[in-house]
């Protein structure tokens, strides 16, 4: 047809009605291809079912423990919903703070990112298991004397990085013990107490 054709009234749109117009048509498309069903969609490959459970077996504090957990549990979330180990925190929940930190196998590790079906066969230690026989570890202890503390929450976490700190051989320094304790934070900002507890505590746990 003759744009031309006087006998066709054609519309007069302005800019902003025809950049609504063609906004809406867009969303429309955008819409219907949502609402495609899933079947029509190509296959990515098989699916993944989350819902299965699995046995694992390890050990925690000494004790050994037979669990049925879903695999997506962090080993964090098992200590603290199945084990009722409270003193391990949950904080950032990505590995970013270290108020998680425990030992497995002697090493530490982020609780948050440790899926506890990794832990099958193999040995977890928390700071519940530090005290024994009413006595508290010479790290604990450091971190009392040294007023390494304010609010607390961190403060497990720190002990268990500041014992493995030691065990493994970086606490020679000040400068040293800041770099492998720099995974740990501490919102209160007690470091500075926190690296003269470990230099205290250190002489004691290497003799």
């Amino acid at each position: 047809m003759n744009r031309e054709d006087d006998s066709v009234a054609w519309p007069l749109l302005t800019r902003r009605e025809a950049l609504i117009g063609a906004g809406l048509g867009v969303g429309t498309a955008m819409f219907h291809l949502h609402l495609e069903p899933a079947a029509a969609q190509p296959s990515a490959g098989p699916s993944v079912r989350f819902d299965d459970q699995v046995g694992v077996s390890f050990t925690t504090n000494g004790r050994e423990l037979d669990a049925v957990v879903d695999p997506r549990t962090s080993l964090l979330d098992h200590l603290r919903e199945a084990q009722g180990l409270f003193g391990t925190k949950k904080g950032c929940d990505h590995g970013q703070c270290g108020a998680c930190t425990v030992h497995l196998d002697g090493e530490r590790v982020a609780a948050c990112l440790t899926p506890v079906v990794q832990c099958a066969g193999r040995t977890v230690e928390t700071v519940e298991s530090l005290e024994r026989d009413g006595e508290l570890h010479v790290m604990q202890q450091a971190f009392i004397d040294h007023d390494a503390l304010q609010c607390g929450y961190c403060t497990p976490g720190q002990i268990m990085a500041a014992i493995a700190c030691v065990r493994e051989g970086h606490a020679g320094s000040r400068d040293e013990i800041r770099e492998y304790m720099s995974g740990n934070l501490c919102r209160c900002g007690a470091y500075e107490n926190i690296v003269s507890a470990i230099e205290a505590a250190r002489s004691k746990m290497e003799a």
